[in-house]
């Protein structure tokens, strides 16, 4: 497989998935700062210039694209993301098999990036019996997703001798562009359709909640002031309950809606409240002003059907 690349005078970055939710955002931050940017995506459009179609786990293809780009930083956010994803063999294959072709790739080029930034999930503490989570909090992953995600970490360290890694631990997040498969997204959707009534799981249930263009704006920072083998959350630090986040947007949208259990929707091995402490990040991350949630929402509400950056 050929791989056409030019290379600038400009620094490179590399965002794995970078057409996903995320990848939009952090890769507007990283041009914003100077980098060229170049990314892998399943999917990429005709459109789409400097994004190459890497399957992670083709260890082969993953080796010659690294030997070809040989990137300056990476953020490794290609995964499967979603906690109730039903094809387990493809969540372990590419989360931890996928993450080790790269690692082993990038440290066998002979320019090694100067740092490596891995999207690893909050996911990983299940229930932990902390108000707030910090990143002392013994793993006690609830779910495939979770256990992948812990289990890449464990394998990310073997490569630290070599590499310069950096693993972040998001807490939950959102904007404009997320899939409907997610809460929020369908939520807003709901409010957007003025629905009388919504179908939930469990309403009893506390999450953490950061807006995307925070987290990109965090991740792009992290390359420059995060320590090498540390592990930050990434976290607001407030927890917000299913009936608070629909009042919020019953007062945007100006209507109440009713909601009601799906028993279909419950899981047995919810995660009942997952908040995270912010202070390890806070201390190397400066002046990135925070978006309140209602903000967030707001902002979702009137974007409509948007599905990328604005």
């Amino acid at each position: 497989m050929d791989f056409l690349f030019s290379r600038s005078s400009k620094p490179v970055a590399l965002v794995t998935g970078i057409r996903g939710f995320t990848g939009r955002y952090l890769a507007d931050e990283l041009r914003s700062m100077g980098y060229d940017v170049i990314g892998t995506s399943h999917a990429p459009e005709a459109s789409d210039t400097c994004i190459y179609d890497i399957d992670l786990c083709d260890r082969s293809a993953v080796s010659r694209f690294i030997e070809i780009v040989e990137p300056t930083v990476v953020f490794h956010l290609a995964a499967i993301s979603h906690v109730s994803h039903r094809d387990v063999d493809l969540i372990y294959n590419v989360n931890i098999l996928g993450t080790r072709n790269l690692l082993e790739a990038l440290a066998s080029v002979p320019n090694r990036p100067d740092k490596i930034v891995l999207a690893s999930s909050a996911n990983i503490y299940g229930n932990a019996d902390a108000d707030l989570i910090s990143e002392s909090v013994s793993p006690n992953p609830a779910n495939d997703y979770a256990v992948s995600k812990f289990a890449m970490e464990k394998m990310a360290q073997l490569w630290s001798d070599k590499l310069s890694i950096v693993i972040t631990r998001p807490f939950n997040y959102t904007g404009v562009g997320q899939s409907e498969g997610f809460l929020i997204p369908k939520i807003v959707r709901q409010f957007q359709l003025r629905a009388p009534c919504i179908e939930l799981g469990n309403l009893y249930v506390y999450r953490d909640f950061s807006d995307v263009r925070w987290v990109a704006k965090v991740y792009s920072q992290m390359i420059e002031v995060a320590r090498p083998n540390e592990i930050y959350n990434i976290c607001s630090g407030i927890g917000y309950g299913l009936y608070q986040i629909i009042s919020m947007l019953e007062e945007i949208a100006g209507y109440q809606i009713e909601a009601r259990v799906n028993p279909q929707f419950v899981r047995s091995n919810e995660v009942h409240r997952l908040v995270g402490d912010g202070k390890k990040l806070n201390q190397v991350i400066h002046d990135i002003p925070t978006l309140s949630f209602r903000s967030t929402l707001q902002w979702m509400y009137e974007c409509g059907g948007a599905k990328s950056p604005t």
